[in-house]
């Protein structure tokens, strides 16, 4: 499950960029007779951009073949490898793989990927000799009292010299996936859990073998070689380059429905508000669609299709149509629906906003919070090129709803900006943002390739909003959103409350089109890299680069005891310093008013039951991360599949939060225990800053 992190590290990049976290996700490859015709010059294209413009300075050599040669064949954090669990390869396979260690670079700079090739055949080989042994062992009796373990701990584990390691692997494999299925709330027939499981890895191995393309493997392979210089640095085929524009421009054309994958299925997750399904009414959360087709088109069956490709079958241009065949959830009869695709706006990866009432002021009448919710630092920068008015961005929807708040007829006495899990974006727009609270001076500072230092200023005069200001923040507050608080953190504008640290990613990257090198603006789409060039670093001199922005007040929180940080990450860039910029601190965060809002935040947290709780929850996690290994006893699985249990229980736990819907009359800032200790600091900070007015213009 680690391997197929993170749907939250939301890649946000473009120009000059603050990518987001980014670990490559695993994709399922296929078999093909060998590259396309320009696969060849997009891997020439690639590696010569990792030698001349990559921010490290390395040498495509021997050293950089040999984590690429690893990170291929058992992946890393930063890239999924073929077989991370060591389950399908041997010793043998191994070997044989072996003789291209130091040979990978010379192959990529000449454009030969046969390597990526051979591993790919070795694999679907082994792949089908496994699934002999998944059928032998799903219909094998299982004793779940037994008290025996199935190692987790990959990196120190050696592939399987043997026929009879291999067997014994696959034994615990399959028992602890038919143990998942015991354990589920609602658990399946036994006949049933044992059909779930083998039907998997039949469908695992029909997805490799029947439906990949080139640009996958291609994309899998180069993306082993850039992530051997530094994490963020990927090469993205044409369909992957599309998704990561629509996450910059906060639109599409389609129903406006998210979907899933399980066990073969496309499955409803989420109806987008004011989207066609919305509008439509009929399709729901859970519905399984079986069947698409575009207008006047035969139904295509699209069970066992990868979801990617059934993706592709549903979007479309605006106003067209597509017919879906459903089957309802909780029903067994399939539904024809016809839906007309219409633009569809994330409205839930933009800025949102609400004004949150609670406490008490001395004259009796509530604390008026103004609360923004922003996950990311967008900006269509194709529109903005246009010249079209109105496009995405996030500074400006900020700004609107700073607008807002200011116009409201009782005001607000504060304002909370919630950047938590929010993974970067835009380099200008964290800037401008930033601006928004201070008056000019410099936001941020970068250090290029050759080591020169630019200064970014806030070059707007005034402030859009002069109150008092809380930034929150957790360890996947990456990029952008530490730029921001490092500097409102530095300005002594505002105060930062969170994890004990924010991710820790210090390093810009640009989007390179490969098309263009090689055939200008008419050429094939070939792709594109986005490619780690510069270095950001803080007014105060400091970069956050494997260090984070540190919170003026800490909270805990399980996502504070995850392997999530930069640090965790292979070839990540180290930490640095650079000469601070001339800046004036604004003081409204003194030392003293720091100790307080400590005392008593501590104080109301000792005498919570919720974050009690939340100690145990986490001293649990401690103990068994240490461990490695998951029970194949289902009395102690049990006991590790409560929440926090282990450290992968708590990766789903956390993910499944992040990307939950929300209801439509949800408010958007949830009354949790968390949450309700973030406003009594607030108050806190209301009733004792003292708070000055920062600027006498106002951005508006």
């Amino acid at each position: 499950m680690t391997h197929r992190r993170m749907s939250w590290f939301r890649v946000i990049s473009l120009s000059l960029v603050l990518g987001a976290l980014c670990l490559v996700a695993r994709a399922n490859w296929s078999e093909v007779t060998g590259p396309s015709p320009n696969d060849a010059k997009v891997a020439k294209i690639v590696a010569e951009y990792l030698k001349e413009v990559h921010l490290s300075k390395y040498s495509l050599d021997d050293d950089v073949s040999r984590r690429t040669w690893r990170a291929l064949i058992s992946g890393t954090k930063s890239n999924m490898g073929f077989d991370p669990a060591k389950v399908y390869f041997t010793q043998q396979d191994i070997e044989e793989f072996r003789k291209h260690e130091v040979t990978i670079d010379d192959e990529i700079l000449k454009g030969d990927l046969s390597f990526a090739y051979q591993v790919l055949d070795r694999y679907l080989e082994r792949m089908r000799e496994r699934l002999s042994l998944v059928e032998e062992f799903v219909n094998a009796p299982h004793d779940f009292s037994v008290d025996e373990y199935m190692s987790t701990d990959y990196d120190s584990l050696d592939y399987s010299a043997n026929d009879a390691e291999v067997r014994e692997r696959w034994r615990k494999k399959v028992k602890f996936d038919l143990l998942q299925l015991r354990l589920d709330k609602k658990p399946l027939p036994e006949a049933e859990q044992k059909e779930k499981v083998l039907r998997r890895y039949k469908y695992l191995v029909h997805r490799w073998a029947d439906q990949t393309t080139a640009d996958e493997i291609l994309e899998m392979y180069l993306n082993a070689v850039t992530t051997s210089f530094d994490p963020h640095t990927n090469y993205m085929s044409p369909s992957t380059l599309e998704d990561f524009n629509i996450q910059m421009r906060l639109h599409l054309d389609g129903i406006g429905a998210k979907l899933r994958w399980e066990d073969g299925y496309t499955i409803v997750a989420e109806i987008l508000p004011g989207g066609a399904a919305d509008q439509d009414g009929r399709l729901h959360v859970d519905d399984k669609i079986i069947g698409v087709a575009a207008d006047g088109e035969t139904i295509v069956d699209v069970v066992d299709m990868r979801l990617q490709d059934v993706v592709k079958k549903i979007r479309g241009k605006k106003d067209t149509s597509v017919a879906l065949r459903v089957i309802p959830a909780s029903k067994t009869e399939a539904a024809d629906y016809k839906l007309t695709r219409a633009k569809i706006e994330l409205k839930n990866q933009e800025a949102r906003s609400e004004i949150v009432e609670d406490g008490k002021k001395p004259d009796g009448t509530p604390y008026r919070i103004g609360y923004i919710q922003l996950p990311s630092f967008y900006y269509d920068i194709a529109a903005a090129s246009n010249g079209e008015e109105n496009f995405k961005s996030c500074k400006e929807d900020v700004k609107h709803i700073l607008q807002k708040f200011l116009k409201e007829e009782k005001g607000v006495d504060g304002v909370i900006l919630d950047l938590r899990s929010n993974g970067g974006g835009a380099l200008q727009e964290a800037i401008d943002l930033t601006g928004l609270f201070i008056d000019q001076g410099a936001v941020v500072k970068i250090k290029t390739r050759s080591d020169r230092v630019e200064t970014h200023n806030d070059k707007d005069a005034g402030t859009a909003f002069s109150g008092p200001l809380m930034v929150i923040v957790n360890k996947l507050s990456a990029s952008a959103s530490e730029i921001l608080a490092g500097a409102i953190q530095d300005y002594g504008r505002g105060l930062v409350v969170g994890d004990s640290s924010t991710h820790g990613k210090g390093t810009v990257q640009t989007v390179v089109d490969l098309s263009r090198p090689s055939f200008g603006s008419r050429g094939p789409q070939l792709g594109a890299l986005k490619l780690t060039i510069q270095q950001f670093y803080r007014v105060n001199g400091d970069s956050t680069q494997n260090r984070g922005v540190i919170p003026d007040l800490v909270l805990p929180a399980i996502s504070d005891h995850l392997a999530i940080s930069e640090s965790d990450l292979p070839q990540a860039v180290p930490f640095g310093q650079v000469k601070p910029s001339e800046y004036a601190s604004l003081r409204l965060v003194p030392a003293e008013l720091k100790k307080q809002l400590i005392t008593l935040s501590e104080k109301r947290r000792t005498e919570s039951t919720d974050f009690g709780k939340l100690a145990d929850e986490i001293t649990r996690l401690e103990e068994l991360k240490k461990r490695k290994a998951n029970a194949l006893s289902e009395e102690r699985r049990r006991e590790e599949m409560k929440r926090g249990a282990t450290n992968e229980d708590a990766l789903d736990e956390l993910e499944n939060e992040i990307d939950k819907p929300k209801k439509k009359d949800a408010p958007l800032f949830e009354r949790n225990y968390y949450n309700t200790e973030v406003l009594a600091i607030m108050q806190d900070f209301l009733r004792l800053g003292g708070h000055s007015t920062v600027a006498k213009t106002n951005k508006l």
